[in-house]
C-alpha cells in the first residue's frame, strides 16, 4: 500500500546526502519533498502541513550525533512523528463483561459483514473467546445469508431472525441469547447504507443506546483515501465510536486514510485488514506501520504471524526428519500450506527489512505456488519420498499431469534440493552461528 509513498520520501531524504550538517536550506527543501510525498499520498493538506511544520522544528533543534548522517538524523525524526500521528501506541480491544459487546458501524461495501467475522476469529482463536455473531442488518436478506456463510467458515455460531424487521429488537434478543448459552463476545453486525442518510444513523444509534457496547467499530475502506477521513468524522459525530477498523491495506491504498484518521478523528486505528482470507486481520501498531513507511521492515508481525501458524509437534518432527535428512517433498508441500495461511506472499516478504523495496516491481502472489502444487500431487508417494528416483519418463508424466512442463518439474526439484540443504544448515544452531558471523552479524545470542 505504501509503495510510492515510500519511494517518495526515499528521494525526500536523499536531498540531504552528502551535507555534514542540517540546515535550515537543505531541511526546507526536503520538507517540501516530503509534504509532496504526504499529498501524493492524499494525506488532509492541513495534517501534511502540520506535520512537516513539526520535522522542521525538531531537526533545526536536534543535535547531529556523530554516528549519524543528517539524512539518518531526519529518517528517526520523521520515523518518531509518523508514530505520533498515527497514534503513539496501540489501543487494545475493550472485552470486559459477560457478554462483552461489540458494534460494528459502516457504509456498504466497505467490508463490515466480513471483517466481523474476522474479528470474531480473532477473539476466538488468538484471546480464547466464545464469540456469538450477530445479523442485525434487516434490508439485505443476502448480508444474513452472508454472515451465516462466515460464521460457518470460521466456526462461530451466528444469530438471526429472519422474520423479526426490527434490528434493535434482534440486537437486544441476540444479547439475551449470548448470556443463556455460554457467548462471552457478541459482535453486531448492522445494515449500511451506500451514502450516510438520517435513517442508518438514527437507526444504529438506537442499537447502541438499546445494548450499551463495549466498543464502537467504524469499518472503513482505505481505498477511498480521504473520503474514508471524512466519513469517519461524520460517523463520529453521530455515534462518537471507540476505533476504526481500516480495509483493504493490501490493496492499492495510497495510504492517506491511516495517515490522518487519527489526527481528524481523534480516535484510534485498532485493526488492519490485510487481505481476503479471514486470517488477515492484524491490530494495529503505530510504530510497526511507521517502520514499513520508511522502509524498515516490520519483523515483529511477521514472526507473530510465524508463531500463530506453528503446531510445535509438527514443528519437533520436521526437526528430526532434518537431522536425518528425510525431509521430502511431502514435508516440503505441508510447508507451502503453512506459509500461504499466513497471508499474501509478498506483503510477508515485505516484512523483511530491505525487501521491500526490492520485491516492489514483482508479481508475487499465494497462486505462484499453484503450479508446485500439483507438480507434487501429480508424483506417487513413493517419488515424493524419494525424488532422487525422478528419471526422464517419471518428470514427463508429472508434467502431463500436472499441466506443467518437464523444465518446470526439473525447477523444482532443484528448488526442493537447494531449500532442503540450507534447512539442514539453519537447523544446526553451530552452522547457523558460524553462518552469522560470515554475514558480519557476531552471532545470535544462544547460538554462541
Amino acid at each position: 500500500m505504501f509503495d510510492r509513498l515510500q519511494d517518495r520520501l526515499e528521494r525526500s531524504f536523499k536531498v540531504l546526502k552528502g551535507h555534514g550538517q542540517i540546515s535550515e536550506i537543505n531541511v526546507a527543501e526536503t520538507m517540501k519533498e516530503i509534504r509532496r510525498a504526504l499529498l501524493d499520498a492524499d494525506v488532509n493538506y492541513k495534517i501534511a502541513k502540520e506535520f512537516t511544520n513539526t520535522v522542521r522544528e525538531k531537526a533545526l533543534g536536534a543535535d547531529v550525533l556523530k554516528s549519524l548522517t543528517p539524512g539518518q538524523l531526519l529518517t528517526k525524526i520523521t520515523h518518531d512523528e509518523l508514530t505520533n500521528l498515527m497514534g503513539e501506541e496501540e489501543v487494545p480491544l475493550d472485552t470486559k463483561g459477560n457478554p462483552a459487546i461489540i458494534l460494528m458501524s459502516g457504509l456498504q461495501g466497505s467490508g463490515k459483514t466480513t471483517h466481523s467475522g474476522k474479528l470474531a476469529l480473532f477473539l476466538k482463536s488468538k484471546k480464547g473467546k466464545q464469540p456469538l455473531l450477530v445479523a442485525a442488518d434487516v434490508y439485505r436478506p443476502a448480508a444474513i445469508d452472508q454472515l451465516h456463510v462466515v460464521g460457518e467458515q470460521i466456526g462461530v455460531e451466528v444469530y438471526s431472525d429472519r422474520d423479526q424487521k426490527d434490528p434493535v429488537k434482534i440486537a437486544t434478543d441476540a444479547v439475551q441469547y449470548a448470556r443463556s448459552n455460554g457467548k462471552n463476545v457478541v459482535i453486531v453486525d448492522t445494515a449500511g447504507r451506500l451514502s450516510i442518510d438520517e435513517q442508518m444513523m438514527n437507526e444504529i444509534a438506537a442499537i447502541k443506546s438499546a445494548i450499551n457496547p463495549n466498543e464502537t467499530l467504524f469499518v472503513v475502506d482505505a481505498m477511498t483515501g480521504q473520503d474514508a477521513v471524512n466519513t469517519a468524522k461524520e460517523f463520529n459525530e453521530r455515534l462518537d465510536y471507540e476505533g476504526v477498523i481500516l480495509t483493504k491495506l493490501d490493496g492499492d491504498a495510497r495510504g492517506g486514510a491511516a495517515l490522518s484518521i487519527r489526527s481528524v478523528v481523534n480516535k484510534p486505528i485498532k485493526f488492519i485488514g490485510t487481505g481476503e482470507k479471514m486470517e488477515a486481520l492484524d491490530v494495529f501498531y503505530p510504530k510497526r506501520m511507521a517502520d514499513r513507511i520508511l522502509g524498515m521492515g516490520d519483523v515483529v508481525s511477521l514472526v507473530e504471524r510465524v508463531q500463530d501458524q506453528i503446531d510445535v509437534e509438527e514443528a519437533r518432527r520436521l526437526q528430526k526428519k532434518l537431522h536425518k535428512n528425510t525431509f521430502d517433498l511431502d514435508d516440503f508441500l505441508n510447508q507451502i500450506q503453512q506459509i500461504k495461511k499466513m497471508g499474501n506472499v509478498k506483503d510477508l516478504m515485505g516484512m523483511i527489512p530491505g525487501m521491500g523495496k526490492a520485491i516492489k516491481n514483482l508479481d508475487i502472489d499465494n497462486d505462484s505456488f499453484k503450479h508446485v502444487e500439483a507438480i507434487i500431487r501429480s508424483m506417487t508417494p513413493r517419488e515424493r519420498s524419494n525424488p532422487d528416483i525422478l528419471n526422464s519418463s517419471r518428470k514427463r508424466r508429472i508434467a502431463e499431469g500436472s499441466g506443467t512442463s518437464v523444465q518446470e518439474v526439473n525447477q523444482l526439484i532443484k528448488q526442493f534440493a537447494d531449500t532442503r540443504k540450507m534447512m539442514k544448515l539453519m537447523s544446526n544452531k553451530k552452522n547457523m552461528a558460524s553462518l552469522m558471523k560470515q554475514m558480519g552479524g557476531g552471532g545470535i545470542p544462544g547460538l554462541n
